[in-house]
């Protein structure tokens, strides 16, 4: 299995002065995920090299600290590949990891549009998780629609940013632009683990998703039956 994971290159929150960039545990779950099934995973960002991590104290988790203690990891982060430099043709899947940087580099990205358009032309099932689900806004199906136009999906939901205090700082709110877009947007309690399943499509709601919604990707890899929702 080849898998490719697109990272922000982002690191301004607005123009509040403060610094943002990939949430750790939205990397670091799935990343052991798929290295534990003997994956071989890329890594990849607009810009390349070294992204940007979020700064605000993160939940560490155990998967969080092995990340940080992994130095093939941490080499792999310090030399992400160019965005525009990777293929679907080269990989069976893309997973898209948040944090706050994606609305602001890879939702308006054109070559990551053209990217997950092309996964998804070649019937490849991917997954988005958290404000990467914002990365989806402007991808369109083959006959010109939005791509979550009537489909069953979930983000960092509006309560969410409230509660993080970050509403008037965002570009757009991530639940608000997939409901604007024809989304069936379905959401459980702030932080609760919640992953949608829509033929292509998984999307997870926020960083605590993240492991679930790479575990549901793992799954439809390896041929298994996939759960609508959970």
């Amino acid at each position: 299995m080849k898998i490719l994971m697109v990272i922000t290159s982002h690191d301004q929150l607005g123009n509040t002065g403060r610094k943002t960039g990939f949430w750790l545990e939205e990397l670091a779950a799935p990343y052991f995920v798929f290295k534990d099934a003997g994956a071989e995973i890329t890594l990849a960002s607009p810009k390349g090299g070294r992204p940007p991590l979020d700064p605000e104290p993160g939940f560490r988790t155990d998967l969080t600290l092995r990340f940080e203690a992994d130095a093939a990891a941490q080499a792999q982060l310090n030399e992400t590949v160019r965005l525009d430099s990777v293929r679907q043709e080269d990989f069976d899947t893309v997973f898209y990891p948040g944090g706050h940087g994606p609305m602001w580099d890879l939702a308006e990205d054109k070559g990551s549009v053209k990217l997950i358009e092309s996964f998804l032309a070649a019937g490849k099932t991917i997954a988005v998780v958290c404000h990467s689900t914002g990365a989806l806004r402007h991808v369109k199906t083959p006959d010109g629609k939005p791509l979550v136009q009537g489909k069953e999906v979930t983000g960092f939901t509006n309560g969410e940013e409230e509660a993080v205090g970050l509403t008037k700082v965002v570009p757009f709110l991530v639940e608000d632009e997939m409901l604007k877009l024809g989304a069936v947007f379905s959401k459980t309690a702030n932080w609760g683990v919640h992953v949608v399943v829509d033929g292509q499509l998984i999307t997870g709601q926020n960083p605590h998703s993240s492991g679930a919604a790479a575990q549901t990707l793992l799954a439809s890899l390896q041929g298994k039956p996939l759960a609508h929702a959970s």
